[in-house]
């Protein structure tokens, strides 16, 4: 693992655990910081768990 795999990989953890948390803050009923911004943070950070993954995968891959 390079250290941009591994920043990389640290980036997906980070948002996956934006994205649950948002998903128990919106089903709370109650959000802290209200509907709209923990729903933007959802939006952003399911994709992004996914491209920063991605991106890990394909930097390990290529510096093997």
């Amino acid at each position: 693992m390079t250290p941009k795999s591994g920043v990389l990989l640290a980036g997906s953890c980070v948002a996956a655990i934006a994205a649950v948390g948002s998903i128990f803050e919106l089903s709370s009923g109650q959000p802290q910081l209200g509907n709209l911004i923990t729903g933007i943070i959802l939006v952003l950070a399911i994709p992004l768990t996914g491209i920063f993954f991605y991106a890990a995968v394909q930097d390990a891959r290529a510096n093997q």
